[in-house]
């Protein structure tokens, strides 16, 4: 299986390591064989601070896939209709068994130069 590096904004780390976000949306659906998200908080944090299985992936046209997964998206409607506009389809990756480092790591501790724009895929890693 496949790890996907997934760059978020702080601001949705903090409510995804909470507990209240647990659908991670994407505008495009990863391989098929990506089963665990790596989570990189971007700037001004900048660190690679859990990871995450991926429990199910809701795919579906947008509205059908917000009253899929409001209830625990850790985002606005209106957030969510602004950053789909202009798409038919919507996917949300599912989250569980989430797994907070202890300290969290640099993206050179974890073989990667630079931040993805989105995501990056990755070989296994091992909580450092």
């Amino acid at each position: 299986m496949c790890q996907m590096l997934l760059s978020i904004n702080p601001e949705y780390v903090a409510s995804i390591l909470q507990g209240k976000k647990l659908y991670e949306y994407r505008k495009f659906r990863c391989r098929d064989d990506v089963d665990k998200i790596i989570i990189y908080a971007t700037a001004p944090q900048k660190q690679v601070v859990g990871e995450a299985e991926i429990a199910g992936i809701v795919e579906d046209d947008i509205l059908a896939v917000w009253h899929q997964t409001k209830e625990y998206s850790g985002i606005t409607y209106k957030f969510f209709r602004q950053y789909y506009k202009g798409k038919k389809r919507a996917i949300a990756y599912q989250l569980k068994n989430l797994v907070i480092y202890d300290k969290p790591l640099t993206l050179e501790e974890i073989g990667v130069s630079c931040a993805p724009q989105s995501y990056r895929y990755i070989t296994a890693m091992t909580q450092g």
